[in-house]
């Protein structure tokens, strides 16, 4: 079963992409029909099945650090390689590389509620006359408003207002623009919360492989909560209903909006649902080793570290989904093996200062026992231990080898791109010491251990932010909730010492602000918790777009940090000095430092800072050297020209039934107004 379940879901992709340029009228799957289909619970198993890498991702193959990338173009993480093309697209001081699709920018979200919509058009009133039914039926049906749920989310995170379409439509060109009229995204996000809570119902509390009942809270915890914080803090900026310059005003006449009350009803759901899936699981236990010892030197001795990468993590209880694979398929996943060569990625200064002592106090504050950063051993202790367990510091083991065991040392600052750890620094969650899934037996990219997608602790930290953001206090079970996450991470569980000690104006951290104000110290250290436990976790482009927290972008460009090599050891470090024709060390240095003119430098310079400046290493021609800045637009995606032309009565973007999102034009291939 296990194998055929993997089987099934990799073929999701060439199931859903057929057709994909076409509009709302496509067929789902053209060898499907009513007539055939969806007669036995079997047959609507093997539907939702081959959706599952559609809404929950699989991050399959071979060069693949998973779900760690996710957080790059953030204060958290810089990507190197191809996605500079990326950075470039949101922070560059140019107004030319984030422009308005000449075709359809929405595709991808209608044909993700298509498949969905014909599933339940289907199958819901075989389930009314009683053609269809049982506990498995029920479990399929709950799968698919999760599924339908999800692909509302990822349309309201991007788009904000959209259409919602609950059947699949006739191809009537009438009809189509009728129901491409988009609803004010407060009304989008109660209607994920009915799907949620229609799922809920039926739902129940099987495999972890696939949709639970449990997973379907965090779910609605996680989307309440990004809605309920993302009206409260964009509020009057055009992008929340009812806003003065909210563009979909005219075509939503007549009807009012409350947000303040709806900012209210969100958190109160959020609270509601993490709460049931907090109480229900434990947190994984750290065991407060931080590197495997003699006798469990691959497994076994910190079962936090080792959930994120572990042969079987069906039994851990904080787990709430996870991901298989299976070499004999060839659906195996390259994190293992791309974390061990560098991932070319890492975590900026930023995001590790960021994290606490074990004492609880932040790094600047008095007594805090910090012992500075010329070496990563030095910088990582006596810290919280997310940050010693979860980024690689000198002393770390990296490997288990033939020849021997061999410890991290110094970064990967000059390898090949793909190797390169781009900051220094070097995410080490997700990692494994199990040799078989990093070095393979042939030196293949082969990692086959489980991959963890959605866990409990999330639902704790939903918990506090929310309640916090509805009440203003840690009231009811947010003070138990941070002790524990606190607890687990090795600091100490008192959150108001370090509060008391909070200095904001020392706070290198995007998420002290919501537009342009900031906030308080508590909101900030709920936040900076959430920051810290969620590591190589994909989470901070997300919160921060809700939080509004971009805005200072737009007056004071950010440049992104890494190691201190500069004033310390670590430069005469002898993976940086060259050798000659027999291998013995030269004495001179590798290093090629950023200057105008130096086409091959290989690290940003000296001069510039005792930090890696990861995006200063080229001089010329280089729209990122001065550092990161941002568009208003850029917090909803743009709609593209054919998304306004097809839903136009007289074929043009000014007629359509949609409009434009805020701050972007109309016309094609043009950048953000603002």
């Amino acid at each position: 079963m296990k194998k055929i379940f993997i089987l099934i879901v990799s073929a999701a992709a060439l199931l859903l992409t057929t057709g994909c340029n076409d509009f709302l009228d496509r067929q789902p799957i053209t060898n499907i029909t009513p007539e055939k289909y969806f007669k036995s619970a079997d047959e609507l198993a093997a539907y939702t099945v081959a959706y599952y890498e559609t809404f929950f991702p699989s991050y399959r193959g071979n060069y693949n650090v998973g779900v760690i990338w996710e957080d790059a173009c953030t204060d958290n993480l810089v990507r190197g390689g191809s996605d500079f093309s990326t950075a470039l697209q949101y922070f560059s001081s140019s107004n030319g590389r984030f422009l308005v699709p000449t075709g359809q920018n929405t595709s991808t979200a209608f044909s993700r509620i298509r498949v969905c919509n014909y599933f339940l058009e289907q199958v819901l009133p075989k389930m009314q006359d009683g053609t269809l039914s049982g506990s498995d039926v029920n479990q399929y049906v709950g799968e698919m408003y999760v599924m339908r749920a999800q692909a509302y989310f990822y349309a309201l995170r991007n788009f904000g207002d959209f259409p919602i379409i609950e059947s699949v439509l006739p191809d009537d060109n009438d009809v189509l623009v009728e129901a491409s009229k988009r609803s004010p995204r407060n009304e989008v996000a109660r209607f994920i919360i009915s799907d949620l809570d229609k799922a809920i119902s039926l739902l129940g509390n099987g495999t972890k492989q696939r949709i639970t009942k449990d997973l379907a809270l965090l779910i609605k915890s996680r989307m309440a909560l990004y809605e309920g914080t993302f009206e409260k803090y964009h509020k009057g900026s055009g992008r929340v209903p009812g806003d003065a310059t909210w563009p979909g005003a005219s075509r939503n006449a007549g009807k009012s909006f409350d947000i303040d009350g709806e900012v209210k009803w969100f958190l109160g759901q959020c609270v509601d649902a993490a709460q049931q899936v907090a109480d229900a699981h434990q947190l994984v236990s750290n065991s407060h080793v931080m590197n495997p010892t003699a006798a469990n030197p691959k497994y076994g001795w910190n079962p936090y570290f080792e959930m994120f990468n572990q042969p079987d993590a069906s039994g851990i209880d904080e787990v709430i989904l996870y991901r298989e694979y299976d070499r004999e398929l060839n659906v195996t996943v390259g994190q293992g093996p791309y974390i061990l060569e560098g991932g070319n990625c890492g975590p900026t200064r930023s995001h590790v200062d960021g994290f606490l002592m074990t004492n609880g106090l932040p790094i600047y504050a008095a007594g805090s026992g910090y012992k500075g950063d010329e070496t990563l051993d030095l910088q990582q202790e006596d810290r919280d231990e997310r940050l010693q367990l979860f980024v690689f510091n000198n002393s770390d083991l990296l490997v288990h080898r033939p020849t021997g065991d061999e410890a991290f040392s110094a970064p990967a600052l000059l390898e090949q791109p793909e190797h390169r750890d781009v900051t220094g620094f070097r995410i080490r969650k997700s990692y494994t010491y199990d040799e078989t899934q990093t070095l393979g037996a042939s030196g293949n990219i082969v990692g086959t251990n489980d991959m963890v997608l959605y866990r409990a602790a999330e639902a704790y930290l939903n918990y506090i932010e929310a309640y916090y953001e509805l009440n203003g206090n840690i009231g009811g079970k947010a003070d138990a909730y941070w002790k524990a996450i606190r607890t687990r991470a090795g600091v100490d569980p008192d959150y108001n010492k370090t509060i008391a000690a909070t200095d904001l104006s020392k706070e290198d951290d995007w998420g002290k602000r919501s537009g342009d104000k900031l906030i308080d110290a508590t909101l900030f250290n709920i936040r900076r918790e959430r920051r810290c436990e969620f590591i190589g976790e994909g989470f901070r482009w997300n919160d921060l777009i809700r939080w509004r927290s971009f805005d200072h972008l737009m007056t004071e460009k950010w440049i992104p940090e890494g190691v201190n090599l500069w004033e310390g050891p670590l430069k005469d470090d002898e993976k940086y000095i060259k050798t000659d024709a027999a291998g013995n060390l030269t004495g001179e240095s590798k290093f090629v430092e950023c200057a105008s003119g130096k086409a091959d430098a290989n690290i940003s310079a000296r001069t510039d800072s005792k930090y890696v400046r990861p995006l200063r290493v080229i001089f010329d021609n280089n729209e990122l050297y001065d550092g990161y800045t941002w568009h208003k637009a850029y917090y909803l995606q743009p709609y593209g020209l054919q998304d306004l032309t097809l839903t136009s009565e007289d074929g043009t973007a000014e007629g359509s039934v949609a409009y434009q999102n805020p701050y972007w034009p109309s016309q094609a291939s043009e950048g953000a107004l603002e």
